[in-house]
């Protein structure tokens, strides 16, 4: 049997049509299939190699920390460098007063540990999350989630979760004195890239100030300079009671975080004991890679370029006759066209010509970019006439 049969046959599946390639390695901003082929990685593995794949600083770290151990203990009760050193960068390039770190293993654990947070440090029954939000699939991230397509196979799912308009300062008036949590990504991403109005995000916060609500920001998507700030509500001037990351967190390794005050975290500890627990959490060679990450975008200023390449992006693209839209953020980009059948062959004819761009699960009209940062101008305009000759395929150029 071909090793796709296996695939197909023996491997779970997400969808009827899964891409189908089969990756022999990968190097830089390239995919290169069993064949030898290349592929420009324009979405990063969804937003996660924001180093691009295989950076020598990431993996000589992880080589590394491999020779030392890898798991020895549930999280939190061993001290190991890798994550403590982790946990003090981290603190440092956070504003006050977040400044202590609880590492988990992806996103969606993430937000779980977040939810149970609110709940512990208010006491209050309810969450507020937005229509048309992606915060994760299991049940709990789920319940907090906007896409009832989604969802409605999986009732009943978690009681108490209310959801409002994003960027509509009207539906704020829904956060109340019963609101533990209000759950928001700083910026829309499974919506195709919604970008917030600085005075909705200050007024969001206003407005948690005001009910006593703990304001959760999801940045999942848009952390690790992303969006040309480490993190993405830096553009806002705001800061969240808990925040929370995975994705390019890791450096193309499993690992997510939920970042709250010291006070605030240490409420999990008591009553009850154990009150958030995981055994992967943390592990040592998930943060070894995720250090060696986040030194890299930091101290070769990767980050301070990531606004000059988006712009190139969209210069590049937004006029098209096929383009109907272009939301963006940095290097996190919808390319929105008339139909979800027109963004789909121009997605299949990308992968025909050795590029790789996907679509979102909630916006099917638009397809999405997201390189990895360290992607260069000569590259961004080889990929953008990739993505201009597919699009010109479909409409009959």
């Amino acid at each position: 049997m071909q090793q796709k049969e296996y695939f197909l046959n023996h491997q779970a599946q997400t969808s009827p049509f899964p891409l189908g390639l089969e990756i022999h390695h990968a190097k830089g901003i390239y995919l290169y299939d069993k064949q030898g082929k290349a592929y420009m990685d324009l979405i990063s593995g969804i937003a996660v190699s924001n180093l691009g794949h295989s950076h020598p600083k990431v993996v000589s770290s992880i080589k590394d920390q491999l020779d030392r151990y890898m798991h020895i203990m549930v999280y939190g009760e061993f001290i190991q460098d890798p994550t403590v050193k982790l946990a003090k960068k981290l603190s440092n390039l956070l504003p006050d007063p977040i400044n202590s770190i609880y590492f988990v293993n992806s996103g969606t654990e993430a937000n779980e540990g977040a939810l149970k947070l609110a709940k512990r440090i208010t006491g209050k029954p309810e969450i507020v999350s937005c229509y048309k939000s992606y915060h994760g699939s299991t049940h709990g991230s789920l319940s907090v989630s906007g896409n009832e397509t989604k969802k409605n196979a999986f009732r009943p799912l978690l009681p108490g979760v209310r959801f409002m308009r994003f960027n509509n300062e009207q539906d704020l008036k829904l956060i109340t004195d019963k609101t533990a949590a209000v759950i928001v990504e700083t910026i829309q991403g499974d919506a195709g890239i919604r970008i917030p109005a600085s005075s909705y995000l200050k007024k969001l916060r206003q407005r948690c100030d005001e009910t006593g609500a703990q304001l959760i920001l999801d940045e999942v998507q848009t952390g690790f300079g992303r969006t040309g700030t480490l993190f993405a509500f830096e553009h806002y001037g705001i800061v969240p009671d808990i925040l929370t990351m995975a994705k390019g967190m890791g450096g193309g390794m499993p690992l997510g975080a939920f970042a709250a005050s010291k006070e605030k975290m240490d409420l999990l500890t008591h009553n009850p004991m154990l009150g958030h627990i995981t055994t992967f959490g943390g592990h040592p060679v998930c943060c070894a890679s995720a250090l060696a990450n986040l030194e890299v975008l930091i101290e070769e200023k990767i980050i301070e370029k990531v606004e000059e390449k988006g712009n190139l992006f969209h210069q590049l693209l937004k006029d098209h006759p096929l383009v109907k839209e272009v939301r963006y953020k940095g290097l996190l980009f919808a390319i929105e066209l008339e139909t979800a059948e027109i963004v789909n062959q121009v997605v299949q004819n990308c992968l025909e010509d050795g590029l790789i761009s996907f679509w979102f699960l909630s916006t099917p009209n638009a397809f999405r970019i997201a390189p990895p940062l360290t992607i260069s101008n000569g590259e961004i305009k080889k990929a953008c006439k990739i993505i201009v000759k597919a699009m010109d395929k479909v409409n009959g150029e």
